[in-house]
C-alpha cells in the first residue's frame, strides 16, 4: 500500500525527484572518489615524498568535497519539500474522503481513529519518503559503487564482501520480520489512548459527578501501559539492529586489517591502496545500514499506509447519482413513502413501513418512546443515511435522485446534541448563510430567545465560542443552534428534540417566534416533551419503529392509547384536555 500511495500522490512532483535523484547521485559519486585519491597522495605522493603531488591532489580533494556537499544540500532541499508535499496531499485527501462519509462510515472508523490515521499515520508515511529521499537513494548507489571502486583497487579482499553483505542482509531481515507486528499493534494502541483520551476530556463533568477520576486514570494507565510494553518489545527488536550493524562492521575492518596487513608486509599490496579499500568496505556498509535504517522505519510506514488506504478506499454510501437531478428544491414538501431501515447487521429493523407527509406552512411532530427510531427517521430525511426500504420524496422527486448539495441546503436540521463549533457567535451562526448581515444574525437570535445572553456577553456577535460550544450552557448552545437553522431560512426544518433543554416558558415563546419565520416552510419536530408538539397541525406517533396513530393532538387523545400514555405521564387528564 505505501508504493500505491507514493505513485498516485508523488506523480505530480516528478520533477522534483528528479532532482533528488541527480544531485544525490552527483554527491554520492564525489563520496566515491575522495577514497582513491586519498590513495594516491599516501601511495604517489607521502611514500616519494613530492610535495606538489600532494598539493594538486588536495586541492582537488578539496573541489570534490565542496561538490559533494553542496549536492547533498540541495538533494536534502528539494527532498524536504516533496516530503511536505507529498504529506500535505496526502492529508487533505484522507480529510475530504472523511468528509464525504455518511454516519454509518463515521460510526464504523470511529473518531479516534479518523483522527489519528489523518494525523499520527500520515505523518509516519511522510517521514518515511523523506527518509527515502535522503538515504535510501544514496544507499545503493554507494553500495554498488563501492564495490566497484573496491574492486578495482584489489580483487585479492574480494571475498570478505561477499561475506559480509549478505551475513548484513541476513541479520537485519531477520530483526525486521520480528519487528513488524508490533509497530502493527502499535498504531492500534494509539487508537485506543485516543478514544480513551478524547472520552475523559468530553465527559469531564460526569467524571467528578460520580467521583470516578481514579477510575478513568486507571483506565488511561492500562491503555498507556499497554502500549508501552508493545513499543518496548518493539525497541528491544530496534535495540539489537545497529549494534548487529556495527559488529559486522568492525568485524569485518578487523579482517580486512588483517589480511591486508600481511599483504603489505609481503609486498603485495601497498598502504594507500588498502586504507582505500577499508574506505570503501566502510561506505558499503554504511550504506547497508543506512538502508537498514530505512528498513526499521518502512514496517510502521507500512503499517499506517495500509491504515491510511482502507480510509481512502472506502466507498461513502450516500453519494450523489451520475445522473442525479441538479435542480433546486422549490416548495419543501417531505414525503415517506413505505419507509424502513436496518443497520448494517442488525436482526431487527429500526423503522418499518413509514409513511408520513410534512407539507410546506405546517408542523408535522413525532413522537414516541426512548428507541422507537424517532431521532433515526429524522435523520433519513436529509439523507444522512440511505433508507433500506421505501422511498423519501422532497418535492416529488426521490432524494436518491437529486443532488446532496441541492437536497442539504433546503434543510435546517437542529441536532440532538447541539453541536457548536470553535469562533465565535457569528462564526457559527454565519455557518447557515456566510453572507448574512449582523441585522438578520440579531433577528435569528431573537427568534431563538437567545439575542438577551448575547447581548449580555462584553463582545457581543464576536463572543468566543469553545469547541462543541463547552463554554455556554445547554439551553444556551441549542437556542444559538435553532439560530444558526433560522439564519439559513431553509425550507425544511428539522428539529430533534431541539427543545429539551429550555424551560417551558422559552420553549413557548420560541415556538411562538418560529412561527413568523416558518410560515412558508416545512416543520418538522421530533420531540419527547407533550407541551412542544400539542399544537402541531400533524403528529405522527411511533412505537418500536412503526406509526401506530397520525392526526391531531385531540383526535390521537381518542384514538391512540400509546398516545394518550405518553401524555398522561406527563400531564394530567384536565391539562391534556
Amino acid at each position: 500500500m505505501l508504493w500505491t500511495l507514493a505513485r498516485t500522490y508523488l506523480r505530480p512532483y516528478r520533477g522534483a525527484i528528479a532532482l533528488v535523484l541527480l544531485f544525490q547521485l552527483v554527491s554520492t559519486l564525489a563520496n566515491l572518489y575522495l577514497p582513491g585519491l586519498n590513495a594516491d597522495i599516501i601511495d604517489k605522493g607521502i611514500v616519494n615524498g613530492d610535495t606538489g603531488y600532494i598539493l594538486r591532489l588536495g586541492g582537488i580533494m578539496l573541489l570534490v568535497t565542496c561538490v559533494q556537499v553542496v549536492c547533498s544540500i540541495v538533494a536534502v532541499y528539494f527532498g524536504a519539500r516533496t516530503a511536505m508535499a507529498f504529506g500535505r496531499d496526502l492529508r487533505e485527501s484522507v480529510f475530504r474522503k472523511v468528509e464525504s462519509f455518511a454516519a454509518q462510515e463515521v460510526s464504523r472508523f470511529g473518531a479516534p481513529t479518523l483522527i489519528t490515521r489523518s494525523t499520527n499515520d500520515v505523518q509516519q508515511i511522510q517521514m518515511v519518503t523523506f527518509m527515502v529521499f535522503v538515504m535510501l537513494v544514496a544507499a545503493p548507489i554507494m553500495c554498488v559503487g563501492g564495490i566497484v571502486m573496491a574492486l578495482r583497487q584489489d580483487l585479492g579482499l574480494s571475498w570478505l564482501i561477499a561475506v559480509v553483505i549478505p551475513l548484513l542482509v541476513v541479520a537485519v531481515g531477520i530483526i525486521i520480520v520480528k519487528m513488524r507486528p508490533y509497530f502493527q499493534q502499535m498504531q492500534g494502541k494509539i487508537d485506543v489512548i485516543n478514544r480513551i483520551l478524547r472520552e475523559q476530556i468530553m465527559g469531564i463533568q460526569v467524571i467528578r459527578a460520580f467521583v470516578k477520576g481514579g477510575y478513568e486514570r486507571e483506565r488511561f494507565a492500562a491503555a498507556n501501559a499497554e502500549y508501552r510494553d508493545v513499543a518496548i518489545r518493539a525497541g528491544q527488536w530496534m535495540a539489537l539492529m545497529f549494534p548487529t550493524v556495527m559488529l559486522v562492521m568492525n568485524a569485518s575492518s578487523v579482517a580486512v586489517l588483517w589480511f591486508g596487513g600481511h599483504r603489505v608486509a609481503d609486498g603485495t599490496l601497498e598502504v594507500g591502496t588498502l586504507t582505500a579499500y577499508l574506505t570503501y568496505l566502510v561506505q558499503i556498509l554504511m550504506a547497508v545500514m543506512m538502508a537498514t535504517f530505512m528498513f526499521v522505519m518502512l514496517p510502521r510506514a507500512e503499517v499506517s499506509a495500509d491504515r491510511v488506504q482502507e480510509v481512502l478506499s472506502t466507498d461513502p454510501t450516500v453519494v450523489s447519482a451520475p445522473d442525479a437531478d441538479a435542480s433546486p428544491v422549490i416548495t419543501g414538501q417531505v414525503e415517506l413513502a413505505g419507509v424502513g431501515f436496518s443497520y448494517p447487521e442488525a436482526e431487527e429493523p429500526v423503522l418499518c413501513d413509514v409513511d408520513l407527509v410534512a407539507r410546506p406552512g405546517e408542523t408535522t411532530a413525532i413522537i414516541g418512546s426512548t428507541g422507537s427510531g424517532k431521532s433515526t427517521l429524522l435523520n433519513l430525511i436529509p439523507r444522512l443515511f440511505d433508507v433500506t426500504d421505501g422511498r423519501v420524496l422532497l418535492d416529488g422527486v426521490d432524494v436518491r435522485d437529486r443532488v446532496l448539495p441541492r437536497v442539504w441546503e433546503a434543510m435546517g436540521l437542529v441536532p440532538q446534541r447541539a453541536f457548536l463549533f470553535s469562533g465565535t457567535v457569528a462564526t457559527n451562526l454565519r455557518m447557515g448563510s456566510p453572507e448574512a448581515t449582523d441585522e438578520q444574525l440579531w433577528e435569528a437570535l431573537e427568534i431563538a430567545q437567545a439575542d438577551d445572553f448575547v447581548r449580555a456577553m462584553p463582545e457581543g456577535l464576536n463572543a468566543p465560542i469553545a469547541q462543541g460550544g463547552t463554554n455556554v450552557s445547554g439551553g444556551q448552545r441549542q437556542r444559538l443552534a435553532i439560530a444558526r437553522a433560522v439564519v439559513s431560512r431553509p425550507l425544511v426544518y428539522l428539529f430533534d428534540d431541539s427543545f429539551s433543554a429550555l424551560d417551558f416558558a422559552t420553549d413557548a415563546a420560541l415556538r411562538r417566534a418560529l412561527r413568523t419565520v416558518t410560515a412558508d416552510a416545512a416543520v418538522i419536530v421530533v420531540a419527547q416533551r407533550v407541551s412542544t408538539i400539542r399544537d402541531a397541525d400533524r403528529i405522527v406517533v411511533l412505537d418500536q419503529g412503526r406509526v401506530v396513530g397520525t392526526g391531531t393532538h385531540a383526535d390521537l387523545m381518542d384514538t391512540c392509547e400509546t398516545y394518550r400514555e405518553i401524555v398522561l405521564s406527563q400531564l394530567t387528564a384536565q391539562e391534556a384536555a
